[in-house]
């Protein structure tokens, strides 16, 4: 096991001790040089690293009673990945947030091109008909100009606004308020929409180790990363004491946009939008307006220019004959006139640095 690889369970390790939250969690990353040195650390060198007595005291008890290499098999299990903050494929908007998430589990592709241009899009779970009008017409616009949909797997908006963007063949990402073992996905039935983000490309997110059911104060902490991985959020219907109206809070706080649908102003679900309008939130009838509003127009073009440079005359001639349709292996060795050996390999690696996906039965398409 590489070193890397090794220190990873001790991530693990304080992950799964709820005193070790995302303040303390980053003042241990900064004091000690690994996870492995913070993990065994005395009770004194965990106070001069910034923990308070108590949390201090949990670690030291608490330790002795989690087994890491048995908690990285139920992770192993669970064909959950870990990220952490150190890691180079951290999302780079996420990262700039005041104490991000330090882990994070994951199921999905981690990586995008598109994922500097992600929107948070979010609302209440009782949608009424407007809510289920409004919401795909203005997904679907935001999907087809290139941009990333964010959200938080609940029901009404949030799972809407998730369908649309796949539906339109979009990139999604879900962030989880509990644990992404199944036993925990919470709505329980939204596990099939779980399966559906990652088979299509999309990406699942959670700070919360497996076994953590979907406890309310969860909740807002999860808000506060659908903000961070956003340039903004858009509100679509929510109530006065919406949780949506919280990640709406946090956007603000992390210096993020925030967009609201203006909605009646006898409902209900319209009360929080408005009073989000009137306290100088940007008032969207369109996605063009949100597009606008980011200076985003071009979205789009600069994410396919992006992905598409080749970085060898192998991936040049290969990328030449990919699209989104399926295209099997034996028709890119006659179409490039280049040996079998030599596709394969250069598929695996374009496939690593999420270029291509790869459908099985040898079929092959350009990530989108």
């Amino acid at each position: 096991m590489s070193n890397k690889n090794n220190d990873i369970k001790f991530w693990v390790g304080f992950s799964l001790i709820p005193e070790i939250g995302p303040a303390r969690f980053s003042r241990l990353v900064k004091h000690f040089s690994n996870m492995q040195q913070a993990w065994n650390a005395s009770f004194n060198e965990l106070r001069q690293a910034g923990i308070d007595e108590k949390a201090a005291n949990e670690v030291v008890v608490k330790r002795n009673e989690i087994n890491l290499d048995q908690e990285i098999k139920k992770i192993e299990k669970e064909d959950l990945k870990i990220l952490t903050i150190k890691d180079k494929d951290y999302p780079k908007l996420l990262k700039e947030i005041y104490y991000p998430p330090a882990l994070m589990y994951y199921r999905g592709k981690l990586t995008s091109e598109a994922d500097d241009f992600s929107l948070g899009v979010v609302g209440t779970r009782k949608i009424t008909n407007y809510g289920k009008q409004v919401t795909p017409a203005i997904v679907r616009n935001l999907t087809d100009n290139g941009m990333v949909i964010v959200s938080g797997l609940a029901l009404g908006i949030d799972s809407l606004a998730h369908e649309t963007c796949l539906e339109s063949n979009g990139r999604t990402i879900a962030v989880l308020g509990s644990g992404l073992d199944k036993a925990n996905i919470y709505p329980w039935h939204n596990q099939y929409l779980v399966d559906k983000i990652v088979d299509q490309g999309g990406l699942v997110l959670s700070e919360f180790p497996i076994g953590t059911p979907p406890l309310r104060p969860h909740f807002p902490q999860r808000n506060r990363v659908v903000s961070g991985l956003s340039l903004g959020i858009l509100v679509i219907e929510a109530p006065i004491k919406s949780g949506a109206l919280i990640t709406a809070r946090y956007a603000l706080e992390q210096n993020r946009e925030v967009f609201a649908i203006p909605g009646k102003i006898y409902d209900n679900n319209a009360i929080g939008p408005n009073n989000l309008i009137k306290m100088g939130a940007k008032l969207i009838t369109c996605a063009e307006d949100i597009l606008e509003a980011l200076d985003l127009s071009l979205v789009k073009d600069f994410v396919e220019t992006k992905k598409i440079v080749p970085d060898s005359k192998q991936e040049a001639e290969i990328l030449k004959h990919l699209s989104n349709e399926p295209i099997h292996v034996d028709n890119l060795v006659r179409l490039t006139n280049l040996d079998t050996s030599v596709i394969n390999s250069t598929l695996t690696l374009m496939e690593m640095k999420g270029r291509v996906r790869n459908l099985g039965s040898l079929m092959y398409v350009i990530s989108s």
